[in-house]
Parts: structure tokens; C-alpha cells; sequence
């Protein structure tokens, strides 16, 4: 089909009611994102459909499919049920994130077995917690394979 980007891409859309998803239905990524091609570029569909009826995304940011808003459907393309939002927000927000953060604050012990409490608790950047005896006993390690290198 020729025609303008827009023509072309919004043929591509089982546009429905401004709250519901608006479903991609050409290719897919492996992902599950919609995909499309401009200019000569392969782009995600909801992407190009944000920034065709929003404009520009934020640069460092990338968008997230809103839960709060309905959606978690990734070849969904309403611009309304995106929003603009940094990596770690859209990582925390997601399935994965979730889970895996449940997870982390459930345990109590590093994979090596030393408490995660006191003085060996570090808390980092983003809430991860580490076990500050393994990564001191890390820091050993390295130090000692690079007095080796340099000692020859």
C-alpha cells in the first residue's frame, strides 16, 4: 500500500474507543512490539504512534505501557495508555520487576549464605541489597589476580 507514513501505518491499527487498546495487527517483533518500517527504518509501532500523535519522547526515556491505565499489551499503539518514563521506572513497573523485587526484599541470606542484616547489609543505588562480605572477598580476589599480572 502506498501513501503516507501516517496512512500507512494507521492501516495497520484495530483502533478501537480512546481507553480501549488500539492493537497493532501487522508484524511483530519477537518481543511482541509492533514494527514498521520509515524511511528506509525499522521502528516500534507504539512508538511511532506516540510521537505521530504526541510528539517527541523525551530524550533518555523510553515508553512504558501503563497498567494504571489498562495496559501491559505490547502491540498495543494508543498513545494514551503510554507513558514516557526512564529505564528503571519501566523495569520496577514491569512483570519482571515486580517479581523479582518481591523476591530480593524476601530473602534473608546471600547465595553464599551470609546474612543480608547489620553491618553486612549494603544498600545501593535503585534499594539493591549486596552482601558486603562478598564483595569484599571479591575485592580480595581482584587485587590478588592483578599483583600477579603485575609482578611479571
Amino acid at each position: 500500500m502506498r501513501g503516507t507514513p501516517s496512512e500507512r501505518f494507521w492501516a495497520k491499527v484495530d483502533r478501537r474507543s480512546p481507553n480501549e487498546c488500539w492493537l497493532w495487527t501487522a508484524v511483530q517483533n519477537g518481543e511482541g512490539y509492533g514494527s514498521f518500517w520509515v524511511d528506509g527504518k525499522k521502528v516500534l509501532a507504539h512508538r511511532w504512534a506516540y510521537e505521530d500523535q504526541v510528539g517527541p519522547i523525551p530524550e533518555g526515556l523510553q515508553l512504558d505501557h501503563v497498567r494504571a491505565r489498562g495496559c501491559r499489551n505490547r502491540n498495543c499503539v494508543n498513545p494514551a495508555h503510554v507513558e514516557p518514563v526512564t529505564q528503571v521506572v519501566n523495569i520496577r513497573r514491569g512483570d519482571s520487576g515486580r517479581v523479582n523485587a518481591a523476591r530480593m526484599r524476601a530473602k534473608t541470606h546471600c547465595p553464599k549464605g551470609h546474612s543480608y542484616s547489620g553491618e553486612n547489609l549494603y544498600v545501593g543505588p535503585g534499594g539493591i541489597r549486596r552482601c558486603r562480605e562478598c564483595k569484599r572477598s571479591s575485592n580480595r580476589k581482584h587485587r590478588k589476580m592483578k599483583e600477579a599480572r603485575n609482578a611479571v
